[in-house]
C-alpha cells in the first residue's frame, strides 16, 4: 500500500511539473507583439529564449532567402537584429576599413563570414570573421563608416 501511495505521489508531482515547464518556456505576448510591429512582413518565424530574459526570433523577410535573427528583452524592447551577408555585399567604407587593417593581406587572412548588426538608434555595425587558419580567427567589428571598433579573439 505504501508503494502505491509513493507511486501516486511521484506521478502527481510529475504531472504538476510538466505544465509549469511549458509555461516557463513560452514567449510573452508583449515580446511577440513588439516583434510583429517591427517585422510585420516576417515569415517562417521561430522563437527561442536565452538566459537573462532575452528572446530570439529567427525569420525570413521579402523573398525569403535572407535569414534574420532579432533579439528582444522580456518587456518587448528590441535589442538588435543580425543578418549574414557575403563579403562582396559589405559597404565600400567597411571594405576600405578592412583593407587598412592588419588583416588585409588576402594570402594570410580569409574573410569567412560577414554579419550586419542593426542596433537601436539606427546604428549599423559589421562583424567580420577573419581567419588565418582553423585556429587563428578574429572577430572584427566595424562601424558603418569603416572604423574598426573591436578586434577580438574567437573560438
Amino acid at each position: 500500500m505504501k508503494k502505491l501511495l509513493y507511486l501516486l505521489l511521484i506521478g502527481a508531482s510529475l504531472l504538476a511539473v510538466v505544465p509549469a515547464k511549458a509555461q516557463f518556456g513560452s514567449v510573452p505576448g508583449i515580446v511577440t507583439d513588439s516583434f510583429k510591429v517591427k517585422y510585420a512582413d516576417a515569415k517562417s518565424v521561430s522563437w527561442s529564449s536565452k538566459i537573462g530574459g532575452t528572446y530570439q526570433a529567427t525569420f525570413t523577410q521579402g523573398s525569403g532567402t535572407e535569414k534574420y535573427v532579432a533579439k528582444f528583452g522580456k518587456k518587448g524592447e528590441w535589442k538588435q537584429t543580425t543578418k549574414v551577408i557575403s563579403k562582396d555585399d559589405m559597404p565600400a567604407a567597411v571594405k576600405d576599413g578592412l583593407a587598412k587593417s592588419k588583416y588585409a593581406n588576402a594570402t594570410e587572412w580569409e574573410v569567412r563570414e560577414v554579419t550586419v548588426i542593426y542596433l537601436p538608434g539606427s546604428v549599423t555595425q559589421y562583424n567580420v570573421l577573419a581567419a588565418k587558419n582553423d585556429i587563428q580567427k578574429r572577430n572584427l567589428l566595424f562601424s558603418n563608416d569603416g572604423r574598426l571598433l573591436k578586434d577580438g579573439n574567437t573560438l
